[in-house]
Order: C-alpha cells, then sequence, then structure tokens
C-alpha cells in the first residue's frame, strides 16, 4: 500500500491531518507526520521528513503531502539523502495539504498505485472550484 507523509510547518498540524486522515484509513495504512523541526518548533527538518519518507514505504510508495513555501524545498531536499530506490518510488503532491491527503489516504486505501494516489492527491486541488 501506498504510504503518506504530512508535512507542515506546524507539528500539531501534522498530527490533526494525520488524524483526521486515518478516519478512512484501511487498518495498518502508513500515515506519518512530519511537521516541523527536531525540537518540535514551527518550520520544516528535511532529515524529519526523509526519516517519515522511510517510515511510511512498504515498497509501493510514497506521497509526500506538503502545506507550503519551505515545506516543498526540504520535502525536495529529503529526497535526495534517501535511498536512491525509495527516492525513484517516492512523489511529492501538488495539492492542498488537508484535501489531498484525505484523497490520498482513500485511494491508497483503494489500492491505487503511486501514480493513482498522486493523481487522486492533486485532483483535489479542483473540490473548490465551481
Amino acid at each position: 500500500m501506498v504510504g503518506i507523509v504530512i508535512v507542515t510547518h506546524s507539528p500539531k498540524t501534522a498530527e490533526g491531518i494525520c488524524e483526521m486522515a486515518v478516519q478512512m484509513a484501511r487498518p495498518g495504512q502508513k500515515i506519518i507526520p512530519a511537521g516541523g523541526t527536531a525540537d518540535r518548533r514551527i518550520g520544516t527538518d528535511a532529515a524529519k521528513i526523509g526519516e517519515a519518507i522511510a517510515a511510511a514505504d512498504e515498497g509501493d510508495g510514497v506521497v509526500v503531502m506538503v502545506d507550503l513555501g519551505s515545506a516543498v524545498l526540504s520535502a525536495e531536499t529529503a529526497l535526495e539523502f534517501v535511498d536512491p530506490e525509495l527516492r525513484a518510488r517516492t512523489a511529492i503532491a501538488d495539492a492542498p495539504v488537508v484535501e489531498g491527503a484525505i484523497s490520498a489516504v482513500v485511494q491508497a486505501s483503494l489500492g491505487g498505485s503511486l501514480n493513482e494516489v498522486l493523481t487522486t492527491a492533486e485532483s483535489a486541488r479542483n473540490l473548490r472550484k465551481k
């Protein structure tokens, strides 16, 4: 099953999104928060994100949801330091973090491939449009 990593500047926000997302997940599905810095301050931490990516991976890939700005840069930096095979099966979603995370978790719990989970997460951009 595709794992999901939630990267936000706030540890509490990442944990809250994971708490919501787990309600839609299959038992045992990996949804890992990577919010804030290593000392739980506001910010982002590439090392923490890399560890979360490794923890979320079960061989089917990982979709990383990011909130904004430096979270994207930190996630991209984290990918430079993970195992090349893991990097190849990890994607950073261009999607709103909450809506995208819920959509990604549902698709992953249905057995979706990495590409299907990523596409579903990114389609969440259209949820607010009328």
